[in-house]
């Protein structure tokens, strides 16, 4: 969410105006643009300016996908530039919400957290595991290791006896250093040592923890399959009729992509996702492709478009959360019915 590249390569104020030129350009993309340009702002020392567009993008309603996200984002955001009470009740409030993502989980947990607010901080992220990783559901899903990972550091911290969900932390940690040597509060002391025994230990963990890191970001985009919602996939083919060949009707297009991606993951193929694509979004990316939206091979292309742009919903979906298709059904009810 936040950008990675170092301040001094980068003029943050710039870039942050860039992006919201190009989001006005742009407004199916507006949302993901215009919290870039917000955390730019951020980086760049201007968080009355993020707040503004934290605010902006609030202030659109049910245009905004994931609300939960920017009111965590604008608490943290407020708490780092002295708003400590408003941006503690945005976190009640997102806590209240109880958003099936874990981003806002972790947001608000880490901010908290970063107060020295150990306590409540593990509270929220005990909450937010609670609430996406359900006992005896097998392995939880990716999006939800952060959660578990942070409440993990937080309990270290807190000196407090590991549980199962901690248990579950450490089978999911993948990295040569284990989370209790990684969340070891002794570590930040080690820093300041004056032992060159202790800093090259602490090197060596830094390094390993910087290879995961490299490991995570060199990941693949997913291989995304592209959805219809059924009113977009009506206006699409009143549009370009020739496109019905690809799409006979609604229902087969679902179920065309469920088979899909059950062959895939068959094959052994991971990082598996779906994108969701809109008629407006679409014949603006025919456009800068200079072909026509009519053009049946543009479709795996603009999938792949949406996907490196983060905007791929990871598949399967958890067995109880709701299902890709949109009809409200939990996925194991629907699409997910063995």
């Amino acid at each position: 969410m936040r950008p990675d590249t170092p301040a001094e390569n980068v003029d943050h104020t710039a870039e942050a105006a860039r992006l919201e030129r190009t989001a006005g350009l742009y407004p199916e993309d507006a949302e993901a643009l215009l919290l870039r340009a917000a955390a730019h702002l951020e980086l760049a020392g201007d968080r009355p300016a993020a707040t503004a567009l934290y605010d902006r993008l609030l202030a659109s309603g049910e245009g905004v996908d994931n609300p939960a996200l920017v009111r965590a984002l604008k608490a943290s955001n407020l708490w780092e530039y002295g708003h400590e009470a408003e941006a503690r009740a945005i976190i009640e409030g997102v806590r209240g919400a109880a958003p099936r993502d874990p981003a806002p989980w972790v947001i608000v947990a880490e901010s908290l957290e970063s107060h020295d607010e150990l306590e409540a901080a593990e509270e929220t992220f005990t909450q937010g595991v609670r609430l996406l990783v359900p006992a005896g559901q097998g392995a939880p899903p990716q999006a939800t290791h952060p959660l578990l990972f942070g409440r993990h550091r937080v309990r270290r911290m807190l000196g407090v006896p590991h549980d199962a969900w901690d248990t579950l932390a450490d089978t999911l940690h993948t990295s040569p250093v284990s989370l209790d040597e990684l969340h070891d509060p002794k570590r930040v002391w080690s820093l300041g040592s004056n032992n060159p025994a202790e800093l090259e230990a602490e090197i060596t963990r830094l390094r390993a923890e910087l290879g995961t890191y490299r490991e995570a970001l060199s990941r693949p985009f997913p291989v995304a399959i592209l959805h219809w919602p059924k009113r977009e996939l009506t206006e699409l083919l009143e549009a370009y009729p020739s496109l019905s060949t690809e799409y006979p009707s609604h229902e087969e297009h679902l179920a065309t992509i469920e088979s899909a991606l059950r062959e895939l993951a068959a094959s052994g193929t991971a990082n598996l996702g779906i994108v969701t694509g809109t008629v407006p979004s679409y014949e603006a990316f025919a456009a800068s492709e200079g072909t026509s939206p009519s053009d049946a091979t543009l479709l795996p292309q603009y999938a792949t478009t949406l996907a490196a742009r983060g905007r791929a919903a990871a598949w399967p979906p958890a067995r109880e959360a709701e299902c890709w298709c949109g009809s409200g059904r939990v996925y194991g009810e629907c699409h997910g019915l063995a």
